[in-house]
């Protein structure tokens, strides 16, 4: 696993609140048993109609692919718990999330991807947005080591839970990687608990 300190890059914004788990990637495309097509999902029934043709949607605008950083509102990635909406936002090629608040589980699925979702005041959250959509080719960084983001002529100030920051900053985000690296000292461990070991 990797240390996140700190994510550079363009930034999309999509404004609005409570903006749901369903509307970022809608149920239809929980069927497929692999992640590898989820970031051709992100916002689909939103960016395209029924017949295939493109709306009008940030994720479908020239000036922000590439983006890396998504800039939202109130409550985002609220709904179901479904692992597949940070999924598909990450292989879009999102690695940071900024909004006013976020669904708890929508927030610690996207840390176990390595992807830090902080929080920042409605003021400098809309301040983001209208510098994003003013000039879609400035470039910011989010700072988890000062919880920051710099660009933009701006210094905002974030925030999210510490044991959160901590996973990131030590490279420690990924729960399933740490278990499987230190395999014989979870046997070791599991071999000393009396009810590991009922059936022998």
């Amino acid at each position: 696993m990797s240390k996140v300190t700190e994510i550079t890059g363009r930034a999309v914004p999509v404004v609005g609140d409570d903006i749901d788990t369903d509307r970022i990637i809608p149920a239809r495309f929980l069927k497929e048993i692999t992640f590898s097509r989820m970031g051709e999902y992100p916002f689909y029934d939103e960016r395209f109609t029924p017949e295939g043709q493109k709306k009008d949607h940030p994720f479908n605008q020239e000036q922000y692919q590439g983006a890396s950083i998504l800039i939202s509102n109130v409550n985002f990635g609220c709904g179901s718990s479904r692992e597949h909406a940070p999924q598909s936002l990450v292989r879009w090629g999102i690695k940071a999330v900024v909004a006013e608040s976020f669904a708890e589980i929508f927030a610690g699925n996207c840390i176990m991807l390595g992807t830090p979702a902080v929080t920042a005041s409605p003021e400098d959250v809309a301040a983001l947005q209208k510098k994003v959509q003013d000039d879609p080719g400035i470039e910011i960084t989010l700072d988890l080591k000062t919880l920051e983001i710099r660009g933009a002529d701006m210094i905002v100030k974030v925030s999210m839970p510490e044991s959160r920051r901590q996973a990131l900053l030590e490279g420690t985000w990924d729960s399933t990687s740490l278990l499987m690296s230190n395999a014989d000292r979870v046997k070791k461990i599991a071999a000393k608990l009396p009810y590991m070991n009922w059936a022998s």
